[in-house]
């Protein structure tokens, strides 16, 4: 079985957002970029089949700017077997929408035929999380989204998923899509060994026209702020002090 996870490159979560003096985005210049923590988790689940005999074949997609080749090469340390880029912008600012994203997807999985898309449920820099069930309505694949564990057994998925009251367990029948949750797993090192021999790796570079797929944005940012200051805190002089205050708040 094979197993296909998209991976997008996004500033490092560890980096601190700018955001441009005329408010039109974000400032990317000299900013660490790194691949999105939740698709690091995907390629960790998906390699982890691999060696459990589950799949036989991991496939990486990336879909963006051509420096998104620094990103399929981390996964492919990781474990990946082969890699895909789909370039689609110029521009690193450009963000290509969900919908767009999940078109060209739908197509690789119809070249490729994998029995399970193991994606990030969202990309840090937007937040959207929608890819994964956008591409579900498109293949016409079963879905689970959120998964916090993922066992697949007998042509099927058996997946814990993390929800508002706790974990719901589900049974989705392959070929699926998953959506991962940060809880399910740890993502590895890649060791420099493996650094090495990703470089010999397949990675084959294509075009979203190749594809057939209008990339242009129907959304546009009208202008991109901070979030607000935080105000101080203040100090109360008695327990009774704070109850009230808190009740005028409505928090009890």
């Amino acid at each position: 079985m094979k197993v296909l996870v998209p991976v997008k490159r996004v500033i490092d979560y560890n980096v601190k957002v700018r955001v441009k003096a005329d408010g039109s985005g974000v400032d990317l210049a000299n900013v660490k970029m790194s691949m999105n923590p939740f698709d690091e988790i995907a390629v960790e689940e998906a390699i982890r089949l691999k060696e459990a005999g589950k799949a036989s074949d991991v496939i990486v997609v990336s879909i963006g700017v051509k420096q998104a080749q620094e990103t399929l090469r981390t996964a492919l340390a990781m474990g990946a077997d082969r890699a895909i880029l789909v370039v689609a912008a110029d521009d690193v600012h450009t963000d290509i929408e969900p919908l767009a994203v999940a078109k060209i997807l739908a197509a690789i999985v119809k070249e490729e035929d994998p029995g399970l898309v193991i994606c990030g449920k969202q990309a840090i820099d937007n937040d959207l999380n929608a890819t994964g069930q956008m591409l579900a309505a498109l293949t016409g694949f079963a879905q689970a989204t959120n998964a916090n564990t993922l066992a697949v057994e007998d042509g099927a998925a058996v997946v814990a998923r993390e929800v508002d009251g706790g974990l719901q367990t589900i049974k989705v029948t392959l070929p699926a899509i998953v959506t991962t949750d940060l809880r399910l797993n740890e993502p590895r090192y890649a060791s420099l060994p493996n650094i090495m021999k990703a470089k010999k790796k397949p990675l084959d570079e294509k075009t979203a026209a190749d594809y057939g797929v209008d990339v242009s944005p129907r959304l546009d940012i009208v202008s991109t702020a901070e979030p607000a200051a935080r105000t101080a805190g203040i100090k109360v002089e008695s327990v009774d002090e704070l109850v009230s205050k808190l009740k005028d708040a409505g928090v009890v």
